[in-house]
Parts: C-alpha cells; sequence; structure tokens
C-alpha cells in the first residue's frame, strides 16, 4: 500500500513539532499526532487555579529558547511568538535578607563576591562566554568528534569535578558557591557527582550570560502555538486527541518519528524493532520527579531580599551544604525537610498572565521517582523562610506530585521532567550507546524525544537531530 504520509510524529511537544517542522520545510507531508485534547507536551499553559491566572503547566523559564541554533532559525516572532526578559535571570536568597544574583553581565555579577571569589568566577567564565557559540554547536550536537575542539576541551576541564568540589575549590565566597550549585542542581542529581552537574550547571549560566533566561509572553503555550503555526505554514498538520497504541494506529507513513520515552517507543513499535534493542530501550532509566505547586496570588512574592523581586527565577535553598544534602537524599529515596525550591514569577514582567494587581507564582522541587507525598508544608516554609508573610497573600493554589504529571503527560514517567537520569553515563549514551542515538535498527522509525541528545530543556534540537536522520532515509528512497 502507498504511504499517505511521508513522516508521521508521535507526540506534540517542542521537539516533535521540531522535527515535524524540520522535515515539513524539506517539501516532505508531515502530520503530528498528539493524544492529548491540546498540543504541547511540556509545554502547555492553563488556568489552574481562578479564572484570568494563566499558569506554565510544566516548563516555565527557557534558558535555550533563544539559544537554541533551531529555534533561532525559524523567526517565531511572525506567528506571535514574543520573548521577555526580566531584570534579572536569577536570584538566590541567602539568610540574613541577603541575595545573589546572576546578571546578564558576568562583571556585574562577579561584582557581588569577595576579590578572590570574583576573579575566579571571571577566570571560569569570560573564556567560555566568549566561545559561546562555538560551544553551543558541539553541546547540543549528537556525539561526535567536535567542530570547535578548543572550546570543547576548555569546557571539558571545567566540568571534571563534582559541583562540590568545583564550588568549594573555585569560590571562597559562601554566596557564589550557592549560586553555582542552584544551576548545577537542576541536573536533578547529587551535586557530589563529577562531570553531569557540571555539564548542566555551567550551560545554564553561559546561557544566562550569553542569551538571557527569558520567558515566553503569555505562557510557554505560546512556544508550541508559534511552532504550529510554522508548520501549518508549511503543509503539515496535526491531530489531536488520537492516542496511538500501536503503529496499525498510524495511516502509513515512510518514516516515524517519536517524540516519547523510549519504553513509550517499545511498547507501540512492537515487533517493528529487534527484541534486543527493546531490551535496551527498556534499561533507560529515569531521573527522580517533582512536586510542584502553582499560585494565584495577592501580590507580588514579598522576597526580604531586593534582588529576588527583580528576578524571572528565583532559586530557594540555602547555601551550599544545604543543598548538597537536599538532593543527595532525593537521590536515595529521602524527602528532604528543607527541599531545594525552583521558583519563577512570571507575572512581574507579564501582566498577560494574571489579572491587573495580582499575580502567579510556580515552585516545585525534587522528590523521589514516583513520589505523591504532599510537599506543600515543606516548600511554603523555604519561601516563607526568605519571603515572610507568603502565605498570607495565597488566594489558591494546584499542586501535582509525580503520579499527577505521569497521567497529565505519559513521558514524565515517574514525575521525570528531564527526560531521563543525567549522570555522565547516560548523558552520553541515551537512550542507547550509539553513534547515531536518534535512529533505531528499523530504518523508518526514529526517536526524537528529549531521551535523545542534547537531552532536556525547550530547544526543539532533539527533534531536529532525528529529522536530519530522517531525510537522508526519505532522500535515498526517493532516488
Amino acid at each position: 500500500m502507498k504511504a499517505t504520509l511521508d513522516a508521521a510524529i508521535i507526540g506534540s511537544g517542542p521537539n516533535g513539532l521540531a522535527a515535524a517542522v524540520a522535515l515539513a520545510r524539506e517539501g516532505y507531508a508531515v502530520t503530528v499526532f498528539e493524544g492529548a485534547a491540546e498540543p504541547g507536551g511540556g509545554a502547555r499553559t492553563r488556568e489552574l487555579t481562578l479564572p484570568g491566572f494563566h499558569h506554565d503547566v510544566c516548563s516555565a523559564i527557557h534558558p535555550m529558547g533563544l539559544a537554541s541554533p533551531f529555534l533561532r532559525g525559524l523567526d517565531l516572532g511572525r506567528h506571535g511568538l514574543e520573548w521577555i526578559h526580566p531584570e534579572i535571570p536569577l536570584a538566590h536568597p541567602l539568610d540574613q535578607g541577603q541575595a545573589v544574583a546572576m546578571h546578564r553581565s558576568i562583571e556585574e555579577t562577579a561584582a557581588q563576591f569577595s576579590t578572590a571569589s570574583a576573579r575566579s568566577y571571571r577566570r571560569i567564565f569570560a573564556p567560555l562566554l566568549q566561545r559561546f557559540d562555538d560551544l553551543l554547536e558541539d553541546l547540543l550536537a549528537p556525539p561526535q568528534w567536535p567542530r570547535h575542539p578548543l572550546s570543547m576541551t576548555a569546557f571539558g576541564l571545567r566540568i571534571l569535578p563534582s559541583t562540590l568540589a568545583a564550588a568549594r575549590a573555585w569560590f571562597d565566597d559562601e554566596g557564589a558557591r550557592a549560586l553555582f550549585a542552584g544551576n548545577a542542581a537542576h541536573s536533578v542529581l547529587p551535586l557530589d557527582r563529577p562531570i553531569s552537574t557540571q555539564a548542566i550547571g555551567l550551560m545554564l549560566m553561559l546561557a544566562g550570560h550569553a542569551k538571557g533566561w527569558p520567558i515566553a509572553k503569555g505562557g510557554s503555550q505560546n512556544i508550541v502555538s508559534a511552532l504550529l503555526a510554522e508548520l501549518a505554514s508549511l503543509g503539515g498538520t496535526l491531530e489531536t486527541g488520537r492516542w496511538i497504541r500501536s503503529l496499525a494506529d498510524l495511516p502509513k507513513a515512510r518514516v516515524c518519528l517519536f517524540d516519547t520515552s523510549p519504553s513509550a517507543l517499545v511498547a507501540i513499535a512492537g515487533g517493528a524493532l529487534p527484541g534486543s534493542y527493546s531490551k535496551r530501550l527498556l534499561h533507560y532509566r529515569h531521573a527522580p520527579g517533582i512536586f510542584k505547586i502553582d499560585y494565584a496570588l495577592d501580590g507580588p512574592v514579598p522576597w526580604t531580599a531586593g534582588a529576588c523581586r527583580r528576578a524571572g527565577t528565583v532559586h530557594v535553598g540555602g547555601f551550599l551544604d544545604e543543598m548538597t544534602r537536599a538532593e543527595r537524599e532525593v537521590f536515595h529515596g529521602i524527602h528532604p525537610e528543607r527541599p531545594f525550591v525552583l521558583t519563577a514569577q512570571q507575572s512581574l514582567f507579564d501582566p498577560t498572565r494574571a489579572p491587573e494587581g495580582k499575580h502567579t507564582f510556580w515552585a516545585y522541587c525534587h522528590v523521589p521517582v514516583g513520589s505523591t507525598l504532599d510537599m506543600t508544608d515543606r516548600i511554603e516554609a523555604q519561601i516563607e523562610r526568605f519571603a515572610p508573610g507568603f502565605r498570607d497573600l495565597v488566594l489558591a493554589r494546584h499542586a501535582m506530585n509525580c503520579a499527577d504529571y505521569e497521567r497529565y503527560n505519559p513521558n514524565l514517567i515517574g514525575g521525570d521532567i528531564v527526560g531521563g537520569m543525567t549522570d555522565w553515563t547516560q548523558l552520553l549514551t541515551r537512550p542507547v550507546a550509539s553513534l547515531k542515538p536518534h535512529t533505531t535498527p528499523n530504518p523508518a522509525i526514529y526517536l526524537c524525544s528529549a531521551s535523545t541528545p542534547p537531552g532536556g530543556g525547550v530547544h526543539g534540537m532533539c527533534g531536529y537531530w532525528a529529522a536530519r536522520e530522517a531525510l537522508n532515509h526519505l532522500r535515498a528512497g526517493s532516488q
């Protein structure tokens, strides 16, 4: 039977849509299939609490949104996507009403620290920032010999020690240590692990200095809307409310790309993949999960430290040792009494998010895989520690545990929002050890989710690289 489509994409997260756009730009007939009633995956915006309060359900701040080579090349602004830059990308409150901030400027950031720590901060970040575009080209690519070996060597030497060891060795200033560790904690790994936490933390900080940590005006859903508009302009289509449980549920297509977890790929593809390969995919390891609360507030968060009232993102975790303890406990199945809490306050900079005079607030902490424990009191105790009176402003809450997240999006297995464990072995071998990780032994089937390089984040590069591989197959079949 002749194929009715060139490409079927399963899943409409940013990576699935990026793959669809990349293929449609080459003139191929593409349809994206989404099981949920609305597209977006981890980039959806909903009124979760009260009417008029627009909350980002999962991803909210987008350090890689402007940095992504693929997204940069699409001119999504013509489809209404507008990036908003908070005055300060990131702040990290400390006790006694103090805070440290990651400013766009390396110099302004370093000026907060002791003389020795400021000198070290400039020494670490300034040379890498000068090479940021070269670094990004290699770091957001599949495993390959680097196109910019000198830049990658400079980066690689900095990520060898664990975050804990590096923070203590590089900085004598507790504020600098805390700022550094908070970024590394996005890895959802213990901070005493080598390579991975450092790589992720450094990348986030470099992106902040180079491009900022922007938010999408109106909500993260607007990134998806702009990608869909681009796809439609190229003739691609989307079908929602269409759960794909086997390849038989799809129309005939020359290639299928999966913006899904590795286990979902196995379940859907069935016998179309060799059993040995499927077994390897099923050994893929997932990261700890999250417990998240969205708030409707009667006013802005009353942070004691002024820098926090001017920041889009606020890391709430105290000093280095406290964050190290919390992230280690999560990894070993313990719910920390003092969790590291990641927060975002988009409505300070985007008035479309809440009614006039009101605010939204977004906060989550890491928890053991599959946790259903209510972490509300522990999260709010941490926030109150640095913003006394916070609870008095709460008009409504909406909480989601790991099980809730997996029901919301089956790709978020056990509440894992980063697409899989990011320790150094799996960071380099996601989803399996391969020089072409987006391909499978079946030349018509590809994986394009965050479980492939370069991993989590709203950047579309996983989809782009999978589409590149699929294009090779489509072109060969046309000859």
